[in-house]
């Protein structure tokens, strides 16, 4: 296998032993954590303390739901260009991909009109391969895709199954890749393995570097192979890789790339809906710019270490305050702050003017905002600049990245936050508490929170602007929109009601959280909410009969 395998010259002892066949959990390398209930004030404090206060070993007695890092891979993966995804396992573990087929043609046309759709093929493991081992259907997976669709890289993301019976991917694909014109690429992403679903985004990335980046150190000039029409050599010094994820639209991209333009930089997007070559090419980048930390700490930190492109990891830009804090940041790496000052302020004077009818509409109302940890602070930030207040915030996760926004947030020390990687029955007792005018979440989870009878602007959308001074407009229209008619929402609230019953509003949301590290004051009110409601399987109890589970 081609790629920076776990050793080699330059990198740190902790980057190299990580680039290994599989990556640790969230839990072990971040100390992150999924369980936490209460006000802003405490959780900063957790993340001020050593090990983030050991908040990766908080719990819950009764778990609803989280999420499998098979299917977020395959979110990222299926993006690429000119690659076959192959999903070992069950075929039943491409849901995912099927779902996606017809977006995923159109997105990546936005970004290359000759672009193909999706290809992805299962090797379709049964009960006797469980037995027997899927290693044969893998490999016949792998050349079937070779020849049939001739494509640049071929992709094995690898489910529960193959990990339990012991399939050794990375083996089976180096004993192939002589043999095969496409680069193999070993994704190891089994859903078992952590109940963070954004380790996902490291398992992809460690993928990524073993078969796609090359294993070599950066040399003066061009890297041999680079196609001479790609860039112009007077752009190489001006070049900054921005990481894109997928909760990035095309129309963000293009905001992000005038905003940087603006700088006299000249930008080169990845890893979504980029193509395999663009990972070699990558590592002829002056800076590489993470649009969010949680996804692409794992890649830029490697890349940085071992071939000496420095990585800035900081906020996400959305809304004004972030955004300017990132375009400083990136800035002040090409020494061009005046430049960044100058678009700032002209950039801050055109919104003012856009944004006053639509802050004297949206101004005192109530936002409860819910997603990934870093994209809900930045974003509770935004719908403050707008007129908004916070009703209260749900994190997926928490963990060192957030603390540079998190502390920012103001005011926030007597906000209340939920960390719960899904969970939907804390969502539903703290919605019903807070009573916002308007929820902002991924739009996956609107099948629950829809029935809340509120208006719900997703958080993000393929079709939408988010990030940026133009995200920040677009994001004020659609609020405006969205509060005038949302008889969409009262009627699933009255013909659809909610799941559970009223016994598990009148308990605390966090009646179920196992804290540790919370100290005897929270234990003591933990266990006075339970000695309140029935016992610790009361959340399942209280759920409401058939006709409404979800």
């Amino acid at each position: 296998m081609a790629g920076p395998a776990g050793g080699g010259q330059g990198g740190s002892e902790e980057m190299k032993n990580i680039i290994e066949t599989a990556v640790p959990g969230r839990e072990e390398r971040l100390q992150a954590g999924t369980a936490f209930c209460g006000p802003c004030r405490e959780l900063k404090k957790r993340l001020g303390m050593k090990n983030n206060g050991c908040l990766n070993q908080c719990g819950r007695r009764f778990s609803q739901t989280f999420g499998c890092q098979l299917t977020l891979s395959l979110g990222m993966l299926n993006s690429l260009r000119r690659t076959v995804v192959i999903t070992h396992g069950p075929v039943g573990c491409g849901f995912w991909s099927l779902g996606g087929v017809a977006s995923n043609r159109a997105l990546k046309q936005l970004r290359d009109p000759g672009s193909g759709g999706l290809i992805w093929i299962s090797s379709n493991l049964d009960e006797a391969d469980v037995i027997g081992g899927g290693e044969d259907k893998l490999r016949e997976a792998v050349i079937y895709a070779d020849r049939e669709f001739r494509p640049e890289a071929i992709v094995v993301a690898s489910s529960c199954v193959p990990a339990l019976i012991g399939d050794d991917v990375d083996s089976i694909l180096e004993d192939m890749a002589a043999s095969t014109a496409a680069d193999l690429v070993a994704v190891n992403c089994e859903g078992f393995k952590t109940k963070l679903m954004a380790t996902a985004y490291d398992a992809v990335y460690n993928g990524l570097l073993k078969g796609l980046t090359w294993a070599r150190e950066r040399e003066s000039g061009l890297l041999p192979g680079r196609q001479a029409d790609r860039f112009n050599q007077a752009d190489l010094d001006g070049l900054v890789n921005v990481f894109n994820v997928g909760s990035m639209s095309r129309a963000d991209e293009v905001e992000i790339e005038r905003l940087l333009k603006a700088l006299d930089l000249t930008v080169n997007f990845i890893p979504s809906y980029a193509e395999p070559n663009d990972f070699r090419k990558a590592l002829e980048a002056s800076l590489n710019v993470s649009v969010c930390g949680t996804h692409d700490d794992y890649y830029l930190t490697y890349v940085q270490d071992k071939f000496g492109i420095p990585c800035l990891i900081d906020t996400m830009p959305i809304g004004r305050k972030a955004t300017a804090r990132w375009l400083r940041k990136i800035a002040g790496h090409f020494k061009r702050e005046a430049a960044a000052e100058r678009l700032i302020a002209r950039e801050d004077a055109d919104l003012d003017r856009a944004l006053r009818p639509y802050r004297e509409y949206l101004r005192g109302k109530r936002a409860y905002v819910s997603g990934g940890e870093v994209r809900i602070f930045v974003t509770a930030e935004a719908l403050r600049d707008l007129g908004l207040e916070l009703a209260g915030l749900k994190a997926h996760h928490i963990d060192a990245f957030a603390r540079p926004v998190f502390d920012d947030l103001d005011p926030g020390d007597d906000l209340y936050i939920n960390v719960a990687s899904q969970q939907p029955f804390e969502q539903a007792n703290l919605i019903e508490r807070f009573k916002p005018d308007v929820i902002v979440m991924h739009s996956g989870g609107g099948n629950i929170t829809a029935r809340h009878g509120r208006p719900v602007l997703p958080l993000f959308g393929q079709g939408n602007t988010y990030l940026g001074y133009a995200g920040l407009f677009e994001m004020a229209c659609r609020l405006k929109r969205l509060l005038a008619n949302y008889s969409f929402n009262r009627n699933m609230k009255k013909y659809r009601p909610l799941p559970y019953r009223e016994e598990w509003y009148q308990k605390e949301p966090f009646a179920y959280i196992v804290d540790p590290g919370a100290g005897p004051a929270a234990s003591v009110r933990a266990d006075q909410a339970i000695a309140a409601g029935k016992e610790t399987s009361g959340a399942r109890d209280g759920m409401a009969n058939s006709d409404h589970q979800f």
